[in-house]
């Protein structure tokens, strides 16, 4: 398994089955959000695919609030490819479809701090505020 087999490409909408079935053990494990099989292929529209030969090994999407926010959605890796160089490249594309974009910040909500750090995020927010939640709804 070679990383640099691995190519990175605009997702498309004939990719929807394979990313589907790399989210399903993701979301199954509660390391990302459920999503519907409509909302990522919503999804697609602003989405990257890694490959290795044909096999979609890795998917990550950017979802565009406003000029001012966006957020890496659906940020996932076969376990077989992961600690190999994909998140970021996938990372790195979202970065860049952002700033092509004009967006001012883009955020990701993750468990692996560790790994979003590495690729240049930080904690901060301006001013040093802090993001808070509250749930809205039971699912």
């Amino acid at each position: 398994m070679d990383e640099k087999a691995v190519a990175v490409t605009p997702a498309s909408p004939g990719n929807l089955d394979a990313v589907m079935a790399l989210l399903a053990p993701h979301m199954e494990n509660n390391l990302l959000l459920k999503r519907s099989r409509q909302q990522v292929e919503d999804l697609l529209e602003t989405g990257f695919v890694a490959r290795e030969g044909g096999r979609v090994i890795g998917f990550a999407a950017v979802d565009i609030y406003s000029r001012k926010l966006a957020e890496i959605q659906c940020l996932a890796v076969n376990s077989d490819w992961q600690q190999r160089g994909v998140g970021k490249q996938l990372v790195g594309c979202c970065i860049d479809l952002a700033r092509r974009e004009n967006v001012l910040e883009l955020m990701a909500i993750s468990a692996s701090d560790e790994f979003l750090i590495s690729c240049g995020f930080d904690y901060s927010l301006p001013g040093q505020k802090r993001a808070l939640f509250i749930p809205t709804r039971q699912d």
